[in-house]
């Protein structure tokens, strides 16, 4: 099976929010937890200026079979931006096919393209997919700890709460 690697376009948008609750399911999540829609994906990733943007792996035979979504971020250090994979995932019964590899080197790509320092994502701990991630060349980075700030904590701590 050949697997196409495609910019995702507004019609995807249904297929997106389908993607991230199978991916929040294989997290071990409730899916009903997902707050994003189609409504969401199509202001917020095809906008004049879009905070996201997505990959879209199919087979030759037009089936979705995976996905990344991505965003820029800017890197002080090394003067550039780069990009953070927030979302990847590919269906069950894909994987082990390199569908995953595909869309990361597509990710790497745009990278290139758009002079990026870096390509980043998060893990959880029990994923499988580390050795995976490894095996490309990421690195854990065990120096560094993921801090979070929720909804509440942004509120109570803004300027003027």
């Amino acid at each position: 099976m050949n697997i196409i690697v495609r910019p995702a376009v507004i019609e995807d948008a249904d297929l997106i929010v389908y993607f991230v609750k199978q991916l929040a399911i294989f997290e071990k999540h409730d899916p009903s937890l997902v707050r994003l829609t189609p409504e969401k994906v199509r202001a917020d990733g095809f906008s004049a200026n879009p905070q996201f943007r997505v990959l879209i792996a199919e087979s030759d035979l037009g089936q979705p079979v995976g996905f990344a979504l991505f965003f820029s971020k800017y890197s002080t250090w090394e003067a550039v931006s780069g990009l953070y994979i927030e979302e990847l995932y590919v269906e069950e019964e894909y994987r082990g096919m390199n569908i995953g590899e595909q869309l990361v080197s597509a990710v790497c790509q745009i990278a290139v393209e758009q002079d990026s320092a870096r390509v980043e994502l998060s893990v959880l701990d029990w994923n499988p997919a580390r050795g995976f991630y490894e095996k490309l060349g990421m690195v854990y980075e065990s120096e560094w700890l993921l801090y979070r700030m929720e909804r509440a904590s942004i509120v109570s701590n803004a300027v003027g709460s």
